[in-house]
């Protein structure tokens, strides 16, 4: 097969992988444990104080794939030292969660949050990926709290907030459930225990089918306690961090990506898993021709659920995530429109969101392309965990495509 364009050689994904790492390696370790999270975008940090549970996780992640990318040991050391942060500072021992935020290594917000542990649980799973023995124990611990803390057998999702004692709020969320899917996911193919992989196809399945029955094939970000829809929860908040309002075109075709690595364990799964693709494809294929910015280029944040866009920011995750999906569903229908996508999404992101001088990726665009500054926080690079994964998948599919 012969691939269409220069985004689809491995080596020219390679080149992007090496130039991100070089962003962020080595100023991102802080030699008094874990990484520093606030870059400006020269690579200056502007915070040097402040940690969060979730880039303290995926900063553990990135270099693991590093480490599998050129197999250098100082990547390996690094995620070892981030899964060290993870036990010993952000770790709470008298409740056994971890801490939503630390300052100067102290816990200033002790909430539990189902989306944060389920970035440690992806830390640790990537981190055994490449060796490293002891994050099989935190794979475990983790996993357990989560049941502990959040799991519920009658929705069969996770709630998604609790005090440090464990009283949980009645706030349901699909973020949290999509993150926990990509984690369990990869512990699965850390283990080989398919208690993982099996607990990742309910809750794509409750989320992308029945949830998502809810909103005409959409999928909703804010449910009440029941699971019922919640048409007002941030209402007037469309670029809410962790809870926006609106449909995420990003986390659509996300859980198109998640559905795709399902996919290719189907053998090992419980139920029937045609539905996978086809699901897979009918979430990107919904999405794209609305979030598409006919005249600027790029993919909006938040869709209202009259299709109109609540939020016409470009953020850098939205499009590499999606560029990701584009990709593994050309490699497994053989549709050559998802390569076009593919090719389409990494122009634009290679014209307005990749630094090209410095690495890294520009975290937030305005509609017409022009960056931000401090005015919207966090603001420059605070981690390279989407594109990270981007990369990974994208090769993934164009190696099979050249295979």
């Amino acid at each position: 097969m012969t691939l269409p364009s220069g985004f689809q050689l491995p080596v020219f994904l390679h080149e992007q992988m090496r130039r991100d790492i070089a962003f962020f390696h080595p100023r991102s370790i802080d030699p008094a444990g874990g990484f520093f999270h606030y870059f400006n975008d020269d690579g200056s940090i502007y915070d040097a104080s402040s940690r969060h549970l979730v880039n303290s996780a995926r900063m553990v992640f990135c270099y693991a794939l590093a480490f599998r990318l050129d197999g250098k040991e100082e990547y390996r050391d690094a995620a070892r030292h981030g899964l060290r942060f993870l036990e010993e500072k952000h770790k709470q021992p008298e409740y056994g969660g971890y801490a939503w935020v630390l300052e100067n290594g102290t816990p200033i917000d002790r909430t539990q949050h189902c989306y944060g542990l389920a970035f440690v649980l992806l830390a640790h799973a990537h981190a055994l990926k490449i060796g490293i023995a002891e994050a099989a124990t935190g794979l475990r611990t983790t996993f357990a709290l989560m049941e502990r803390v959040f799991w519920s057998e009658a929705d069969g999702l996770y709630a998604d907030e609790a005090t440090p004692d464990g009283v949980v709020s009645p706030y349901r969320g699909q973020n949290a459930n999509m993150h926990s899917c990509e984690a369990l996911i990869a512990a699965f193919e850390a283990t080989g225990d398919k208690v993982y992989l099996h607990r990742a196809e309910l809750l794509a399945n409750n989320i992308t089918n029945r949830q998502a029955a809810l909103c005409d094939g959409w999928i909703w970000e804010h449910y009440d306690a029941d699971w019922r829809v919640d048409w007002e929860y941030n209402r007037h908040d469309s670029s809410n961090m962790f809870r926006p309002w609106g449909y995420q075109p990003g986390h659509m075709t996300e859980w198109s990506k998640l559905l795709l690595l399902l996919d290719r364990h189907s053998a090992q799964l419980q139920h029937d898993s045609d539905w996978l693709v086809v699901r897979a494809q009918a979430l990107f294929d919904v999405t794209m021709p609305l979030a598409w910015d006919a005249q600027h280029g790029g993919l909006v944040y938040g869709l209202a659920p009259d299709g109109t866009a609540c939020d016409d920011d470009k953020y850098f995750w939205v499009q590499a995530e999606s560029l990701a999906t584009a990709a593994l569903l050309a490699q497994r229908t053989g549709n050559p429109e998802y390569w076009d996508w593919y090719n389409k999404l990494w122009q634009y992101s290679a014209d307005h969101l990749i630094d090209q001088q410095r690495g890294g990726w520009y975290r937030i665009l305005h509609r017409d392309n022009q960056r931000y500054g401090p005015e919207k926080p966090p603001h420059g690079k605070t981690d390279f965990y989407h594109p990270m994964g981007a990369y990974l998948e994208s090769l993934y599919a164009v190696d099979c495509a050249l295979a």
